[in-house]
């Protein structure tokens, strides 16, 4: 569609115009922080996320990790946040630069990937292995759409099912976010690997989980123009859910605003001063605090990325290019936008960093280099295999209620001495502390100079060694504009607490997907006892889903942070007009086929179907795949049924399959 002028769009917007965001009455703990490097994780950290108050789980992409699970490699792991202890996952496909958003009932979906480009075996006696079938280059993830949802008794694994559940086009370096209906938006991305975007590799479109009809499009892609006038540079693009239901994006050196409903583009402001700030440019960017007192009005800020040219070949690039130490600010309104970004600078140019919200409303910007460009393997004067160098160990705090020219400090702040570079990512915990873990700008597992990382750090603020807040009381489930009572225990001296909501996201090549936080309406009763909290007001301001909830006191000394769900709970809209369209050019009557899966003890022959996942089968591989459910929809219904099999039959992993990924 022809997107609206810029004026209109501005004349158009109801949110009044007020000045940049503010947390409440609020201040920070001083002191100095603490680094603790406790743990390893068994697969490199490439792509991260809590899933609950004390697991997270963690994607890499296949390749010679020293875990294992069912005689093959591993890629994917529960992390005990309290232990650190590791339990591998099973994924079927790769989930190499996927990207990864909750759904409004909990379960994670992890989206895109690409082909497996290593070779060999992890050794002579265990090679690669997809149940019971060798294959030494395992199964494409491009299309891969991968389930999980959390669970207590260690039992829960990733669920693929790709016959009905997969994107409809393929994705490498998308991005994803969640939006009011508990559904989920994949966003761009390429069809290929590749160190750039280009023209030929460029997926210029978008698309739900579950799929939708709208638009027109009836579950499949749905075109996108700012795609397009952004490439070479605009993989791994900024998405964020704002308060009016429309997205945020930028990629490149451009932004817009998104009306998925309309499929309309209205284009903002362009990244000022020549800097890029997506992939392989990556900057990072985070949705600023939410409050209630300026009516929810959203600030956008983007920090780092690199003026390096986007249509120069590789080689010439070099390792040691200097990173931008830009960071910008946005209010998403008229005045606001009429105003344009505000330009602050860092104590250092960055790339790759990582944007991760404090409970106090500051953002602590950690990992990444302070010279080069992401990736590995293609520039001039590559660092072992690395395109950047001089990892940036010391992070940075910003706190954007301070005045200008004094918001970022490293006061008291400690220095890592482990490289987090490509493929490394951060994460605030339940209880406060910000995690960190990956780094592998490499093909495969490697000891050169920046290897591949297992090793877990841990940094702890100063608000971690005082007198914390509690709470007990916390609904499962709390509906909007739901009323809800918290029992407290205050530190003494507590005058007022303020309460804050906090999606920790998913995170991966620096990016942030649906990182927020939200300040809920709260009053403390006159004996400090309890706190009556009233739940966020709509969908577009908190999307349903998981949340964590912390009691932050007016010095800024944060409680645990509770898990809840916001909304009913319930699974997404279902279309199955949309899912039957999708998959209608790839099933032809009762045949299916999932590369590399074949059971113990194969059924009758079958027509093997159009290769969807871009792996054509070998001869006379066929298919046996029995009843199932389709986990994230919310009922047990049937998949397409080729030769139906008791438990019995069925190996291990299908069995664990039935009976712990059914959801209501």
């Amino acid at each position: 569609m022809r997107s609206p002028t810029l004026l209109a769009f501005l004349f158009s917007l109801a949110t009044p115009s007020f000045g940049s965001v503010q947390l409440g009455t609020r201040a920070s703990i001083p002191g100095a922080w603490s680094l603790l490097q406790q743990g390893t994780t068994g697969v490199s950290g490439m792509q991260l996320a809590v899933v609950s108050e004390t697991k997270a789980i963690i994607y890499d992409k296949v390749h010679h990790n020293p875990l294992t699970v069912n005689g093959h490699v591993a890629w994917a792991v529960e992390l005990d946040l309290n232990t650190q202890a590791v339990r591998a996952l099973n994924p079927l496909s790769n989930s190499w630069c996927a990207t990864g958003s909750f759904l409004g009932n909990g379960t994670l979906v992890n989206s895109g990937g690409n082909p497996v480009v290593i070779t060999g075996e992890y050794n002579s006696t265990l090679p690669f292995l997809i149940d019971g079938l060798k294959q030494s280059l395992g199964a494409n993830g491009l299309q891969g759409l991968r389930l999980f949802t959390p669970c207590t008794d260690g039992t829960c694994d990733v669920y693929e099912n790709p016959t009905r559940i997969r994107l409809s086009s393929a994705r490498w370096y998308p991005a994803s976010v969640r939006i009011e209906d508990g559904s989920i938006i994949i966003f761009g991305g390429s069809v290929s690997g590749g160190f750039i975007n280009s023209a030929g590799a460029n997926n210029p479109s978008y698309e739900f989980f579950p799929p939708k009809n709208i638009n027109g499009f009836n579950g499949l892609k749905i075109p996108s123009k700012f795609l397009t006038d952004t490439l070479n540079g605009n993989q791994f693009p900024n998405l964020v859910t704002l308060p009016d239901g429309t997205l945020f994006v930028s990629a490149n050196q451009a932004a817009m605003i998104l009306n998925w409903k309309t499929n309309t583009e209205t284009r903002l402001p362009g990244i000022p001063n020549g800097v890029r700030i997506s992939s392989p440019f990556s900057a990072g960017h985070v949705l600023l605090p939410l409050s209630p007192a300026n009516n929810y009005t959203p600030e956008i800020m983007i920090c780092g990325g690199s003026t390096v040219s986007d249509k120069v070949a590789a080689s010439s690039i070099s390792s040691q290019a200097a990173t931008s130490a830009q960071c910008i600010r946005m209010v998403l309104n008229a005045a606001g936008i009429a105003a344009g970004w505000k330009v602050e600078t860092m104590p250092q140019g960055r790339i790759m960093v990582d944007m991760v919200l404090l409970p106090d409303g500051r953002v602590m910007l950690v990992n990444g280099a302070l010279t080069g460009v992401a990736g590995y393997g293609n520039v001039g004067n590559q660092v072992g295999q690395s395109n950047a160098d001089n990892p940036a160990f010391t992070p940075v705090i910003y706190d954007p209620a301070a005045p200008a020219g004094s918001r970022f400090s490293t006061s008291g702040l400690v220095a890592s001495t482990i490289p987090r570079l490509y493929h490394s990512t951060a994460t605030l915990t339940p209880n406060g502390t910000v995690m960190l873990a990956g780094s592998n700008p490499n093909n495969d597992v490697t000891t050169v100079k920046y290897p591949t990382e297992y090793r877990l750090e841990f940094f702890s603020p100063p608000y971690m060694n005082v007198a914390r807040p509690s709470y007990t009381g916390l609904p499962a489930i709390i509906n909007y504009n739901a009323t809800f009572n918290l029992s407290v225990t205050l530190p003494a001296n507590t005058i007022n607490v303020t309460v804050v909501l906090m999606d920790l996201g998913f995170a991966t090549h620096g990016v942030h997907m649906d990182q927020r936080l939200v300040q809920l309406v709260s009053t403390l009763s006159a004996d400090k006892k309890t706190l009556t909290v009233k739940a966020p007001p709509t969908g577009p301001i908190y999307p349903p889903g998981p949340a964590y909830l912390y009691v932050v006191t007016a010095a800024g000394a944060p409680s645990f942070g509770h898990k809840t769900l916001v909304g009913t709970g319930a699974s997404p809209p279902v279309d199955e007009a949309a899912i039957a369209k999708l998959v209608s050019p790839f099933l032809a009557g009762r045949c299916l086929f999932l590369p590399g899966m074949v059971s113990k003890t194969p059924g009758p022959s079958v027509q093997v179907v159009p290769d969807f996942l871009g792996l054509a089968p070998s001869s006379g591989e066929g298919s046996d795949v029995a009843t199932d459910v389709i986990p994230a929809w919310g009922s047990q219904r049937s998949i397409l049924q080729v030769d139906s099999a008791s438990d019995s039959d069925l190996d291990s992993r299908t069995q664990n399959q039935r009976r712990n990924r059914r959801l209501s």
